[in-house]
Parts: C-alpha cells; sequence; structure tokens
C-alpha cells in the first residue's frame, strides 16, 4: 500500500482550523490507508502541537510538523496580494525542497473538510503533468486561463518539480511580474504551470461561499471548500454543519452551551446578516436557480 502523503501549512492561528481538516481525512480513510501529515509550521506552539498531535487516536498515522525559515521567503513578502493571503500562503512554492524525501503530495488549505479516502488522488495518473487541481469559480481569471485552478488543493508531483527546477522558475516568474499578481501563489501557480496542469473532477474542490451559490451542485462532494469561514461567526456557508461536526471530534469540541450557539444561533443569524448585505438577491433569477440546485434537486 502506497503512503499517501498530505500537506496543511499554517501558523498558530491556523491551527485548530488545520486540525479539522485533518480529523476530516483521518475519519473518512479506508482501514488500509496509511497516511502521513506533513504540516508547514508558521510558528505552532508546542500546546497546539501537542493537540494536533493527539487526532493519531482517531486513526494512526505519522504527523510531522516541518519548521519553516521565513528567511526564505522573502522576495515573496513583496508580493502586493489580498490581505486575508499571509507569507504561510506561499509555502508551497517551497514543497520540494522543504519536504526532499517526498515524491508526491497532496496540498489542503486548512478551510478544506474532505468527505471521501483520498485513495483516488494518491494513484492519479499525471502523466506529463506537474500538478493537479480544480478549476477556480474566478470567471475573469477563466477567461484569460481556461485551466486556472484553484490552489487550495493541488496534487503536487514533487519528483518532477525537483527534476525541472520548479521553484527557481516560481521565484523568477514572481520577479518578473509582481507588480500584476492579483491572488498570490495561486497566480503564480497557474502561469508557470500552465500547460502542465492536469483537471481534477470538481467535487474534489467544491467552493462554497454562501448558502446557494458554489462552484459544483452535487450531492456527494469529496472536498469542501469552505471559502466562507464556518469560525467567524454569522458568516454564510451551505457546509457550515459540516465544519462544526468535525470539530466536535477534535480536542476543541465545544460544550453544549457554545455549540447550541455556533451552530443554531449561528445559522439564524447568519440569514439575518447575508440579507442584510444583500437584500437585492431576490432580484436575481441566479439566485433561485442555486436555490433549487442546493436545497431541492439535490
Amino acid at each position: 500500500m502506497e503512503k499517501i502523503n498530505v500537506c496543511l501549512t499554517c501558523d498558530d492561528n491556523y491551527a485548530t482550523y488545520a486540525g479539522v481538516t485533518i480529523t476530516s481525512i483521518l475519519k473518512n480513510a479506508r482501514p488500509e490507508d496509511k497516511l502521513a501529515f506533513y504540516i508547514l509550521d508558521g510558528g505552532i506552539t508546542e500546546q497546539h502541537k501537542t493537540e494536533i498531535s493527539s487526532l493519531k487516536s482517531i486513526k494512526e498515522c505519522e504527523i510531522n510538523f516541518v519548521q519553516i525559515e521565513k528567511s526564505l521567503f522573502s522576495d515573496y513578502q513583496k508580493v502586493p496580494t489580498h490581505k486575508h493571503l499571509t507569507i504561510a500562503s506561499f509555502y508551497r512554492l517551497k514543497l520540494s525542497s522543504l519536504i526532499p524525501d517526498v515524491k508526491r503530495i497532496i496540498y489542503f488549505d486548512c478551510d478544506f473538510i474532505i468527505c471521501k479516502d483520498l485513495n483516488e488522488l494518491n494513484t492519479l495518473e499525471l502523466e506529463d503533468n506537474i500538478i493537479a487541481g480544480v478549476l477556480d469559480n474566478d470567471r475573469r481569471k477563466l477567461k484569460k486561463n481556461p485551466t486556472y485552478i484553484n490552489s487550495g488543493m493541488i496534487v503536487f508531483d514533487l519528483e518532477k518539480i525537483r527534476k525541472e527546477n520548479i521553484e527557481d522558475k516560481f521565484l523568477s516568474w514572481t520577479k518578473s511580474n509582481i507588480e500584476n499578481i492579483q491572488l498570490g501563489d495561486q497566480d503564480i501557480i497557474n502561469d508557470v504551470l500552465k500547460g502542465r496542469i492536469k483537471l481534477l473532477q470538481p467535487e474534489w474542490n467544491v467552493q462554497s461561499s454562501n448558502f446557494t451559490n458554489r462552484s459544483v451542485y452535487t450531492k456527494h462532494p469529496k472536498a469542501i471548500h469552505l471559502l466562507d469561514k464556518p469560525w467567524k461567526y454569522a458568516s454564510a456557508n451551505y457546509y457550515k454543519p459540516e465544519y462544526f461536526k468535525y470539530l466536535q471530534m477534535t480536542p476543541w469540541a465545544l460544550n453544549e452551551q457554545d455549540y447550541k450557539h455556533w451552530t443554531v444561533d449561528n445559522q439564524r443569524d447568519s440569514i439575518i446578516a447575508y440579507l442584510k448585505r444583500r437584500p437585492l438577491i431576490f432580484l436575481r433569477p441566479r439566485f433561485y436557480k442555486a436555490l433549487y440546485k442546493t436545497y431541492i434537486e439535490r
């Protein structure tokens, strides 16, 4: 059985969310799966490391913390991008050197819930491609590049990246295009590897951003990307209950009162906040199509 290598990257602020992602992977793994997690450590406290390591009780696995030397990313700190993207988002650009003994790795952002075992991704035939991912839902990006993927979930062939010196190409392209980068590492990866990206089924990155509008309507998501963060009170997300389901299986499980506040009360306040933010949503035909596909057709 080939080992399934999984990578996440986070600092201490995102340690709990990384733990929830890991929990969802472990709970949906097959009994025979051998999992090894590599967490690119942007400053995780020992307490959080201990709590994350305790997730081995769910299913036997390896959990490795990869200490990051932030000076390696000094050039990427100059990239102008969205405020929610931190320097940690660029760590994946040096995966092949940070994790030198691994040939293939499956990367997930910490705002993912995994709903299926990862064997399909681990045995995926990449052919001459270097990475695999799911199309992003940004129409402007797709218009310019029809194979522009979302970088929240990527299968990396680290062996090819080393052989073809892709890390150097990432940096060189960044320096030459620094003023045109809008979405950080996602733009860098898509431009440098254009033509070498295998497209996956959209079920592997269901980009969920509000109550109805998702990148794909499916009854069987394989990996849910929680673009509206469920840990922010009154945020809107159709799949928010999935996050709290797995949170309750971790060392950070909520007590009964807090659980009610973050589920029942939160769901009510989320709807109110969403309608205040978008009061004209009822005038958009696409809203009713999305509503039907989300709550009725599925």
